[in-house]
């Protein structure tokens, strides 16, 4: 059964006097690619006087450019969207013949389109070491990359890492821990050094708390949202395919992708300039359901 929930993301930056905001990119629009029916949708922002140009950016990413006239204490965005999580099958795709199995190569006229997603950073002795313990032995693709998806996974260790910025692969395998940016940007770069065109996604994760849950301890056990971030593979046939490093799995309905680039230093949600001032800033998310039915594990009045 699909779940209908509500979708509300805050942010507010409150500075210590009136500062005059350059132009803003809001990159907080579900991308057009996004699987999960996305029903409605709403960017409201605070001051009320400024200009707001949607656009698409080089990647096929929403962009919401603004203009302010006037100085301001607060620079306040909301997010407010209704999503309807309809579960899918993640391998529900056909690959092209030439891609069956891996090794495989692009065709030329492909690969040349493909180029800023197949770009390598100069890998250190510990990326090389982990792509040359890759086996290039012939095999589904799917399964190989079920299983390097999940290599990544059992490797490194998830943290919530509040420094700005990503950490470098090298910085990821020596400590063998990560945020899910870290994680996502690690198997971008293995793919591509392992010839596999890569994009770096950042998002909304929803989870809906399992009803059996409760009986086994696993699961998510409160339905819950945040941002999150992971990678796109590229398959002809199929297209690009989410692949979450954090959790292990392909992505399902509850990833809701906002920004797709092939560095992670593109995909920052918000990004502007500002004149000099303190700043405090916050930002909150929260989920609803809008279709909850009764059930025997969760009676109603």
């Amino acid at each position: 059964m699909s779940i209908k929930v509500a979708l509300t993301h805050r942010t507010r930056y409150r500075y210590d006097k009136a500062v005059s905001l350059g132009p803003q990119a809001v990159q907080l629009r579900p991308a057009p690619h996004c699987r999960t029916p996305i029903l409605s949708y709403s960017l409201n922002v605070n001051p009320s006087d400024h200009l707001l140009n949607w656009q698409l950016d080089p990647y096929n990413n929403y962009l919401a450019r603004i203009l302010f006239s006037n100085k301001t204490k607060e620079f306040v965005v909301e997010v407010d969207l209704v999503a309807e999580l309809s579960p899918f099958n993640p391998f529900g795709f056909f690959l092209e013949p030439s891609v069956i199995d891996y090794p495989f190569a692009y065709e030329p006229g492909l690969a040349k389109d493909l180029e800023p997603y197949l770009s390598v950073e100069p890998g250190g002795p510990l990326l090389q070491a982990f792509v040359g313990s890759v086996s290039g032995e012939k095999r589904g693709t799917i399964s190989f990359l079920v299983e390097l998806n999940q290599r990544v996974r059992t490797e490194i260790n998830y943290v919530t890492r509040l420094d700005p910025g990503v950490q470098t692969c090298e910085q990821t395998l020596e400590k063998r821990s990560g945020s899910c940016r870290d994680s996502a940007w690690l198997l971008v770069q293995i793919l591509r050094h392992l010839g596999i065109a890569a994009r770096f996604v950042s998002g909304y994760l929803i989870q809906m708390a399992d009803e059996t849950a409760s009986a086994d301890g696993s699961g998510p056990q409160t339905d819950s949202a945040d941002f999150h971030a992971w990678a796109e593979a590229f398959l002809p046939g199929a297209g690009w395919i989410g692949m979450d490093p954090t959790s292990g799995l392909f992505a399902g309905e509850g990833h809701i992708p906002l920004v797709c680039t092939p560095n992670a230093s593109r995909a920052a949600p918000i990004e502007g300039t500002v004149e000099k001032a303190k700043v405090d800033f916050d930002f909150s998310i929260s989920i609803r359901r809008l279709n909850d039915l009764p059930r025997v594990s969760k009676p109603f009045a």
